[in-house]
């Protein structure tokens, strides 16, 4: 009987192993695990690896995306690389900013709790972490109910 129970549990414990290992946890969620907000990246991941000894990361988008949150026009490439440690992603590369006239890359990104630190090299800015608990859309950020007023046909009934 004891060897019937142990087998059963080493079985079980494999199988739940293997079950983990085939649903691995979202890119969104890694991130959180991390201590940033999911909305840091916007919806649509199409995959990601990370290594967990370097931190190093790579994650895809289906295309291109850009939108604009709070006045600051955004863009964030295909593919997007970097390394993440507790509240912190350096090497950043694939995201950019627009300022004034010129598109700037994101290369740092540092979490302290209420706020978010952005930094482009030369200076950064510090934003409430509130708004990224939301994933924007590529497109149209989180304006998309907006925008897609707009582009509806204006019918006319007589």
């Amino acid at each position: 009987m004891y060897t019937t129970a142990a087998r059963l549990f080493l079985i079980l414990s494999l199988l739940s192993a293997a079950a983990a290992a085939a649903n691995p946890p979202s890119v969104y969620e890694v991130l959180q695990s991390y201590g940033f907000p999911a909305g840091l990246l916007p919806q649509g991941v199409t995959s990601y690896e990370l290594d967990t000894t370097t931190g190093k990361f790579s994650v895809s988008l289906g295309g291109s995306c850009s939108f604009s949150i709070s006045g600051y026009d955004l863009k964030y490439k295909s593919t997007i690389t970097g390394t993440i440690a507790n509240n912190k992603i350096t090497d950043l590369n694939g995201i950019q900013v627009k300022i004034l006239f010129f598109w700037i890359n994101i290369i740092e990104v540092t979490s302290d709790g209420d706020e978010l630190q952005l930094s482009v090299g030369i200076a950064s800015a510090n934003f409430p972490v509130d708004n990224f608990f939301e994933c924007p859309q590529c497109g149209c950020g989180f304006d998309c109910v907006t925008r897609k007023a707009r582009a509806l046909p204006l019918v006319q009934y007589d």
